[in-house]
């Protein structure tokens, strides 16, 4: 049998004989490889030092380990520049966000970015550094649609709800976006970043301590993201099942008709009964409902 590294090592030797790999290109990390073919990572260093060994890669500081050039001729058997006219990091992040839009960013890989182009999936490493990287730029791509105005309103609650008004409309134009943004992890999102600046400027000069501005700044973020996050969960429940929520809704009409007709549940039997079927859950309509009220809570802290 042969050993996993050497079929490793076996596999991309193919791919670049196929040219699926070219010369310049980048091969899978470390680590990628040990995930791909479920060895344990000193078995995927083997297989990569094998290759550098005979020459077949070569590390390259700050890009990763990358196809060597074959020997005796660089120039004419290298693929062509592609950073220019061909593949730039604004189209392979404008192939993904179209990707994550239509069909959600679990289904995004960096194969399917790279089909959407027509290229060599190894070919985006030249621009962006893996998934995780691609996703970042696609944040910053997004949020920066809906820029903040150069000159922002007067006193701090307008300049809050700017904030959380563009930061909806990134949401409902890319419903990805609220399930890549994270409180306990935030990302190191430049574009991010300036809607934090934003607030903790229009913060400036109030009584807040330091600790109660973040608060601010975090409750409002987590406001609009919480919302949003169900744009992306009922497109999900609706792909997976082929039901939209209106028909969800009316096949549960027996369940709620046991929960209004007994009595344990007087209060909420009384306000469906008053609604008479004529309620319409809608995310736009929520948002406005909540965000005044949110922000004249903060107003009793922070004036």
């Amino acid at each position: 049998m042969t050993a996993p590294y050497a079929r490793i090592v076996a596999d991309i030797k193919r791919r670049i004989a196929d040219g699926k790999l070219r010369p310049g290109d980048r091969v899978p990390s470390t680590r990628q490889l040990a995930r791909d073919w479920q060895v344990a990572l000193a078995t995927a260093a083997k297989a990569l030092a094998l290759l550098a060994q005979e020459g077949v890669v070569v590390a390259e500081p700050r890009v990763g380990t990358v196809v060597a050039e074959p020997r005796g001729g660089r120039a004419a058997a290298r693929r062509p520049d592609i950073s220019g006219n061909d593949l730039t990091r604004e189209r392979i992040v404008q192939a993904a966000i179209e990707i994550a839009d239509a069909e959600g960013l679990p289904e995004l890989t960096m194969r399917g970015v790279a089909d959407r182009l027509g290229m060599a999936t190894m070919s985006l490493y030249r621009h962006v550094g893996g998934k995780d990287d691609l996703v970042l730029l696609m944040v910053d791509a997004v949020i920066e649609e809906f820029p903040l105005p150069k000159e922002p309103p007067d006193g701090w609650r307008a300049r809050v709800e700017v904030s959380a008004r563009l930061q909806w409309a990134g949401y409902r134009a890319h419903p990805w976006m609220a399930g890549v943004t994270s409180l306990t992890r935030p990302l190191p999102s430049a574009s991010l970043i300036r809607h934090t600046e934003w607030v903790m400027a229009a913060l400036a000069d109030t009584r807040l301590d330091a600790t109660a501005k973040m608060h601010v700044h975090t409750l409002v973020y987590s406001y609009v993201q919480g919302i949003a996050a169900n744009i992306e969960l009922e497109r999900r429940f609706q792909a997976a099942t082929g039901i939209t929520a209106d028909e969800w809704m009316s096949e549960q009409d027996e369940a709620l008709r046991w929960i209004t007709e007994s009595n344990e549940y007087p209060a909420f039997a009384k306000v469906v009964e008053e609604l008479d079927g004529d309620f319409d859950l809608e995310l736009d309509r929520l948002f406005e409902f909540g965000l005044g009220p949110l922000l004249d809570g903060l107003a009793k802290v922070i004036d």
